[in-house]
């Protein structure tokens, strides 16, 4: 009983020299693509990549250190954990806050956001 792929590799070689016949197994030889032809789809996902994910969290960590560069004594302020205080003092890694009856010293990158400017509540008219 002779396979499938054997009779198709005879058949194929049949009208063909001896010496390519008796090197053929039936499947085609491997194409050899430019080197070139994955550039295009390698720099495509990177720059789609950066648009997507790398440029957005460069932004967002400019806006966070520009927002602890204006930090100052007075602001209302949310921290990652969830805390909302006033900012009583600022130092150089640290800020102390005053939540209800509390004082409490976090670190500066823990604020995430200020929720109202001891600029604007002086701006009020009383």
């Amino acid at each position: 009983m002779m396979h499938l792929n054997t009779l198709l590799a005879q058949a194929t070689t049949a009208g063909q020299p001896a010496a390519s016949a008796a090197g053929a197994t039936g499947t085609p030889p491997a194409s050899q693509g430019s080197p070139f032809g994955l550039l295009f789809p390698m720099a495509l996902i990177f720059i789609v990549m950066y648009f997507l994910m790398i440029r957005p969290q460069s932004q967002q960590r400019k806006r966070q250190a520009e927002m602890l560069k204006t930090l100052k004594s007075g602001d209302k302020v949310a921290t990652a954990s969830g805390i909302v205080g006033v900012v009583i003092t600022v130092k150089d890694n640290t800020v102390s806050l005053r939540s209800a009856d509390a004082k409490m010293e976090v670190t500066k990158s823990s604020v995430t956001e200020i929720l109202e400017s001891s600029a604007a509540t002086e701006a009020k008219p009383s």
